[in-house]
């Protein structure tokens, strides 16, 4: 696996709109260890609640806190109970009114399951910023974020229309990671390499690879007028053009994947766009 597409994606098969039968996705993610694109994929994406229904030690999760900044610890426990690896935690504020507040109450959660051993210093943390416009409130929770050099966690479709952010909103938020230094991963919405419109819902879906290229081209300093007509391109060869010319291995130390409920849906893109060669 080029180490580009290396651990892209995290298996969230069992969240919408597909919502896999968790022992179904299990199976299915062990069983890809054994096919020649096995490291395309990273973890596997499940809630606290549902850790210890894995029950397969050796499958990395990707641990969703459903309860807030006081559910860390106990998410870490559930996991060293079960014997699973965390590959990374991701909690998203909810507390609108207050989100440095609520920034700096993950933090301190964070820090003190790291004190009493129930966290490795080197796991990402993913916080999910709220999918709207770039406020001060917004901004202030980011360099809480930053400050503790956790990371960032980016909401990009879902099973309604208003959880797929804007072009503009995406390429504000890109900009605001790469401002503080903080790599970024992203969830929902993601399948396609290329922006496109979904026949069944009419949802216009971002591209993965206009994602990555966007961050490339917002690193090198490009507009964010351009970043965000990057977004916005939906013609695969010249979105192939743009990515082929921008330093896509830098940007992935900055957008680090994406949680995707279908693994062969991106496969197949990779593909058939050339960016990626079955051995």
């Amino acid at each position: 696996m080029p180490p580009i597409w290396s651990g892209f994606f995290d298996d969230a098969a069992i969240f919408p709109p597909t919502e896999t039968d968790l022992a179904d996705a299990v199976a299915t993610f062990l069983a890809r260890r054994d096919e020649w694109y096995a490291d395309l994929v990273a973890s596997f994406v499940v809630t606290d609640q549902r850790v210890p229904d894995v029950a397969h030690a050796e499958v990395p999760l990707s641990i969703v806190v459903t309860g807030g900044a006081g559910a860390i610890a106990g998410a870490c426990r559930l996991a060293a109970r079960a014997g699973n690896e965390v590959a990374g935690l991701e909690i998203a504020l909810r507390d609108l009114d207050d989100l440095p507040g609520n920034a700096r109450r993950v933090v301190a959660a964070v820090d003190a399951a790291r004190g009493e051993g129930l966290l490795e210093d080197a796991t990402p943390v993913f916080v999910e910023l709220p999918a709207a416009d770039v406020t001060h409130s917004w901004q202030a929770a980011a360099d809480e974020v930053a400050a503790a050099e956790l990371r960032l966690k980016f909401r990009t479709g879902g099973v309604d229309a208003h959880l797929f952010p804007s072009a503009d909103q995406l390429s504000s938020w890109i900009d605001a990671a790469l401002d503080r230094e903080l790599p970024f991963k992203c969830t929902a919405g993601l399948h396609s390499a290329i922006r496109h419109r979904d026949d069944a819902t009419g949802f216009e879906h971002h591209g993965f690879l206009n994602v990555l290229a966007a961050t490339a081209a917002a690193y090198e300093g490009t507009s964010g007028t351009e970043v965000t007509q990057m977004l916005c391109a939906t013609d695969a060869p010249q979105v192939v053009a743009l990515a082929t010319d921008l330093d896509l291995a830098r940007a992935r130390r900055w957008f680090t994947g994406v949680g995707s409920c279908s693994i062969s849906e991106p496969l197949d893109d990779l593909l058939a766009l050339g960016l990626l060669e079955r051995p």
